[in-house]
């Protein structure tokens, strides 16, 4: 009777066939608790893909709700909404962003267009139509992360009543490669 003769490919040998307790090892059970911890990493939302958080700050004049994208990557497109709600009447509003905290992005969108655009104090400020009390501002902006942004980007997001300061809110964003 013909001996039988198993022939594998190259690169193949009866020790790949092995079986372990009548079962056969195709994956070293380490690849599985990597491939899990992972998983559990991307669940959690660490390294983004999380809801955006809502920053409220209120004052007397009028509270500014802001949302932030959080944490940012490299080339990421992303949405900021600001929310402006007047307790008392606000002749000239405007928004100022801290110079840093555009830093290497670009901004696609500002919606609804500012009045008048202007840099002032280390920051790009937008003014918009009068608000009266009880009256909302919600304002829209998309941008992109550039590439050479790693690390933190970090500063102040300020409602003014033309010059003057009526609350603002410091803002720190993670931004990962």
């Amino acid at each position: 009777m013909a001996e039988k003769h198993e022939t594998f490919p190259d690169g193949i040998d009866a020790n790949h066939a092995k079986t372990v307790n009548g079962l056969r090892a195709h994956a070293s059970p380490l690849a599985f608790l990597i491939l899990g911890g992972l998983v559990a990493i991307a669940i959690t939302g660490i390294l983004g893909g999380a809801p955006s958080p809502v920053a409220v700050v209120r004052a007397p004049a009028a509270s500014l709700e802001v949302k932030l994208a959080r944490p940012l990557r490299s080339g990421l497109f992303f949405e900021t909404r600001i929310r402006v709600v007047a307790r008392r009447d606000i002749a000239k509003p405007v928004i100022g962003f801290d110079a840093s905290l555009w830093r290497d992005l670009t901004i696609n969108s500002h919606i609804p267009a500012a009045a008048d655009e202007s840099f002032k104090d280390g920051q790009f400020r937008f003014s918009y139509a009068a608000l009266k009390t009880g009256e909302t501002l919600e304002i829209k902006i998309d941008g992109q992360t550039n590439p050479p942004l790693l690390g933190r980007i970090v500063g102040t997001i300020t409602l003014l009543d033309d010059d003057v300061r009526l609350t603002e809110k410091r803002v720190s964003i993670p931004v990962l490669p």
